[in-house]
């Protein structure tokens, strides 16, 4: 499907001239008609003026079903709480016992503990590099 074409067709469909569009979104007639004779391509921001002007939601532009798009039960899906390390299960047990230790140890220790980590970090993050 060509973005151009289904303009035009949204826009005849709505009996709109170029001309209305135009006054609409600020964007000459001139530019309207390239973009529906294909000429050229529109960004995302024009797009949404258009979608705007034809009084549409975005993803109709790119839809040309007959019936409403079913949108997907977003309430499913995990949250970022939820994927972070240590949130549950195992890894959840083994950052609470780390926590705990390191809350005993002073000071000098854990600055001392969180350097070699670092450095075992970056090791690993060179090693990667070269592999690649």
């Amino acid at each position: 499907m060509l973005i151009g074409d289904r303009l035009r067709d949204l826009r005849e469909g709505k009996n709109l001239s170029q001309g209305d569009i135009e006054k609409r979104t600020g964007l000459l007639r001139c530019y309207i008609s390239r973009v529906e004779n294909g000429h050229t391509v529109p960004a995302i921001e024009t797009l949404e003026k258009l979608a705007r002007a034809l009084e549409i939601p975005m993803y109709q532009l790119f839809y040309d079903g007959d019936e409403p798009l079913k949108l997907p039960n977003l309430a499913k899906r995990k949250t970022s709480d939820e994927i972070a390390f240590g949130s549950s299960g195992r890894q959840a047990t083994y950052l609470h016992k780390l926590r705990k230790c390191l809350s005993k140890t002073d000071e000098s220790d854990r600055k001392l503990l969180l350097a070699m980590a670092q450095k075992v970090a970056n090791g690993r993050s060179r090693r990667a590099g070269a592999e690649a």
